[in-house]
């Protein structure tokens, strides 16, 4: 496995962990966010540290296919292997975020599988968004689970743990945080008003390959 520095791409998980903390996504040390860096190898958080005090050098470059790394340059979060089994999965992704925020987080609880609520949601998130079945933290049928829920999406809930999220690059992987709890929020409070109304199957698949395809600045790159 080749050590390379990557300063660009250390410099912006450093960002990424502010923005985090900073649109209420996670707090203290929970949650983890990694890049793809070439076909073979992918640089990720670190564990137990703080995001305000997070730095470069701290983050860890792990090969894909393997999970080796370097164990002095540090230890990788504990869901290093959550990542590398996406990456392995889906080759178009080179962004990976995983958080705790409230309403996915809520929705994960009730393990109830989010219908296409949105416009916004479908476009950029997918046509629903499911629950992985339970499994422990950092466990091979955690991965296995999370894998299988987040096929033909961009974002997939965990059974009773939180969301993660994935894009093409940290600004996409980001967006579909956000429209991902927006939907949740959405989704719980339509509840509450006599039941959420889902656009049509086929709409939302229409509109997510449409956005993948044609409206994102991205397309392409799938």
């Amino acid at each position: 496995m080749s050590e390379l520095n990557y300063k660009t791409e250390r410099e912006a998980l450093v960002k990424a962990g502010l923005k985090l903390v900073e649109l209420g996504l996670v707090s203290r040390t929970w949650g983890n966010i990694s890049i793809r860096v070439n076909k073979d190898e992918m640089l990720v958080t670190p564990s137990g540290k703080y995001y305000e005090d997070t730095r470069p050098e701290d983050m860890v470059l792990i090969n894909i296919r393997t999970n080796e790394y370097d164990k002095n340059s540090g230890k990788p979060s504990s869901e290093f292997k959550l990542h590398s089994g996406i990456y392995a999965d889906r080759p178009g992704f080179s962004a990976i975020i995983h958080t705790h925020q409230m309403n996915a987080s809520t929705c994960a609880a009730a393990r109830r599988e989010v219908p296409p609520v949105l416009d916004d949601m479908a476009q950029i998130v997918g046509p629903s968004v499911r629950v992985a079945d339970y499994a422990l933290s950092s466990t091979n049928k955690l991965v296995r689970n999370t894998v299988k829920a987040l096929r033909g999406r961009n974002a997939a809930l965990m059974a009773n743990h939180g969301a993660v999220c994935a894009g093409r690059d940290l600004n996409e992987a980001f967006a579909v945080c956000e429209v991902l709890e927006k939907a949740c929020k959405a989704f719980i409070e339509a509840e509450f008003l006599g039941g959420a109304k889902s656009i049509n199957k086929f709409s939302a698949w229409a509109m997510h390959q449409a956005y993948l395809k044609k409206y994102s600045k991205l397309a392409g790159k799938e």
